[in-house]
């Protein structure tokens, strides 16, 4: 059997192409995949060939938020054909120190579907036909989209940024940057019931999408970056902030704004920048990272089944497969799209 794919070569080299699909083996489904969405990780390796130490050093399928509909299930698969699943790309090993730990996210041998960061690369998802693992399968429900359960992925990394917050119900929310991850964060933000949530960005369909993703609050700060001024007086107002840009100036802003022995989630990804540690040490300021998902990959796929968190206004565009180009170009244009996928 054969699928068509797209397979990035390097920078700017994305290919569609054709390769051979195994048949699923035992613990194994087949799967037609239905949408698939550009992640950032996926844009940074076609626009600039990895970001920070990660580079695509060897031909790699990108693509790790996906869902599809089950074709063929392999022996000892409980899961029907016909129905429709979100992929968790994410494989820990089990046995590793992490794992046996509990935090399987740290995993030593993680496996990652899409990846750059490990040789060799961890083939993804943008292809027509996928056999996968069926316990990285989760049905969605009835009355899912294929693309909102592709959109099951990027709400898990927002559902455990939350986790690493500590308490948000009652807090004074900022998020700074708007992105789908933003967007995202403002929902799993209004789902933990957070009092307030502002957000800042540079663009301002952006910051229309947050709206509609629950922010009771969007500034352009680069209209008006003035405007978070009146956060900055009393040692800051915020309680919590998820920081989804990894812009410099966005993390200076969130450090003013946020008040003594508040938390900084520190969600959006890059290379190194300077910050003001001064601040950071007066205001005895909580900074913590968060990296992927793990069990909130189940818990994104019933809040996205059941719309307690409608993920539909971030998704912005459709193509197929064939136009996987055009679609990477698309998404790096932030006054036009937020979320994209591919169709097959």
């Amino acid at each position: 059997m054969q699928t068509r794919l797209a397979r990035l070569y390097q920078k700017g080299d994305l290919r569609i192409e054709t390769d051979t699909v195994p048949a699923p083996g035992p613990g194994e489904v087949l799967l037609k995949m239905a949408a698939a969405g550009i992640c950032g990780s996926d844009l940074h390796y076609y626009q600039d060939g990895g970001f920070g130490p990660v580079r695509v050093r060897e031909p790699i399928i990108p693509g790790h938020e996906a869902s599809g509909t089950v074709s063929q299930a392999g022996e000892g698969v409980d899961l029907k054909d016909g129905v429709l699943v979100a992929v968790n790309p994410s494989q820990p090993c089990g046995h590793c120190e992490y794992c046996e730990k509990g935090m399987p996210i740290h995993c030593l041998k993680m496996r990652f579907m899409g990846s750059a960061m490990r040789l060799p690369h961890e083939q993804g998802m943008f292809r027509e036909w996928l056999v996968v693992p069926a316990k990285q399968c989760f049905e969605v429900g009835a009355a899912t989209t294929a693309a909102e359960a592709a959109c099951s992925e990027p709400l898990s990394v927002c559902l455990h940024a939350a986790s690493r917050a500590g308490e948000i119900s009652g807090k004074r929310v900022l998020i700074t940057g708007a992105g789908p991850i933003g967007a995202l964060m403002v929902a799993a933000a209004a789902y933990h019931g957070a009092a307030e949530i502002v957000v800042t960005d540079l663009a301002d369909a952006a910051l229309e999408r947050a709206k509609a993703m629950g922010a009771s609050r969007a500034i352009n700060v680069s209209r008006d970056a003035a405007a978070l001024a009146e956060f900055e007086t009393g040692k800051g107002y915020f309680d919590l902030v998820f920081e989804c840009s990894a812009a410099a100036p966005a993390i200076r802003s969130a450090i003013a704004a946020i008040r003594p022995r508040g938390t900084i989630v520190q969600v959006g990804v890059t290379g190194e920048i300077p910050i003001p540690l001064n601040a950071i040490v007066g205001k005895e300021l909580h900074i913590h990272g968060t990296q992927r998902f793990h069990e909130e990959f189940a818990t994104a796929v019933a809040l996205i089944s059941s719309r307690k968190i409608d993920v539909r206004p971030i998704i912005s565009h459709s193509l197929p497969l064939e136009d996987a180009n055009a679609a990477f170009a698309l998404a790096g244009d932030r006054t036009a799209a937020c979320k994209v996928q591919l169709t097959f």
